[in-house]
């Protein structure tokens, strides 16, 4: 579920679909190898590269949210009610880039809505007439922070201008501000915690992931999501590469076809709402 070997997802370089599966072949671990591998790491090892902030991290799911709420929650449930539907959300990151339009002209042909957590920089700023058709076609907008930096590495007031600058573009372009963000390689911290609670932000990671920022084979990524997809599910992809759009319709339709019905993130937590500074998956 966490991306720590993503790349940067304004310079992620693309990789052949061949080479992606020689590559997981050949490093393909046994569950004794992968238990051996972490029992040898120290503490230090994983401090270093920031895997112990986000296994402290306490999370909610959507079913919490909602058995916490009851009756008398205050989320929008939309067209559907996933205390009794089979319900799932579709999410992209880092985007809008050349390839969204695309993936927008699917989602409306399929009647889907999917949540969005922008990019700032080379993204909301280059493309802002996307941003407002996600709204006007009744996307959610979120945020994916300013330049993609690993918050947990940053200083608080660095951490907050990710943050804010994001929410202002967004709030200038569809008048609103967004209430979700997705931390950079779902890396967060208590401190990241706290500045999303005081900018009225709750953070969403995931349940599935394609890794598509390490592949651009349609076909792997389509399975490596219907292998995962599960009721309640967040699904992650990234409408900036090359090999994601193209599997969307495929992974739609299957999800479809086994009882799943598409709704954004907070249609996925009604009648409750996430609560700003919280975590969630």
């Amino acid at each position: 579920m966490h991306e720590t070997d993503q790349p940067d997802a304004t310079t992620a370089p693309q990789q052949s679909p061949t080479a992606d599966k020689t590559d997981e072949r050949r490093f393909r671990l046994r569950p004794r190898t992968v238990v051996i591998a972490v029992a040898v790491l120290t503490a230090g090892a994983l401090a270093a590269v920031g895997i112990v902030d986000w296994l402290r991290i306490d999370t909610e799911s959507p079913a919490d949210v909602r058995s916490a709420a009851g009756d008398d929650g205050k989320g929008a449930f939309g067209s559907v009610d996933c205390r009794e539907k089979k319900c799932i959300a579709l999410t992209f990151d880092a985007g809008p880039g050349q390839y969204t339009p695309r993936l927008l002209r699917i989602l409306k042909e399929e009647k889907v809505p999917a949540t969005f957590f922008l990019l700032g920089r080379k993204h909301i700023d280059t493309y802002p007439e996307l941003v407002k058709q996600m709204a006007a076609e009744k996307h959610e907008i979120a945020s994916h922070t300013w330049t993609h930096r690993n918050l947990t590495d940053l200083s608080t007031d660095e951490v907050r201008e990710e943050l804010e600058r994001t929410n202002t573009a967004i709030e200038k372009l569809i008048g609103r501000k967004p209430t979700l963000m997705r931390p950079p390689q779902g890396r967060t911290n208590d401190d990241v915690n706290e500045i999303s609670r005081d900018l009225g932000l709750s953070e969403v990671l995931w349940t599935v992931t394609a890794k598509d920022y390490k592949t651009n084979d349609s076909d792997l990524i389509e399975e490596r999501v219907l292998d995962q997809a599960g009721r309640d599910g967040i699904i992650l992809l990234h409408d900036i590469y090359r090999g994601t759009v193209p599997a969307v319709p495929g992974i739609i339709t299957e999800l479809k076809s086994r009882g799943y019905t598409f709704v954004t993130v907070p249609q996925l937590f009604a009648p409750g709402v996430p609560e700003p500074g919280k975590v969630y998956r």
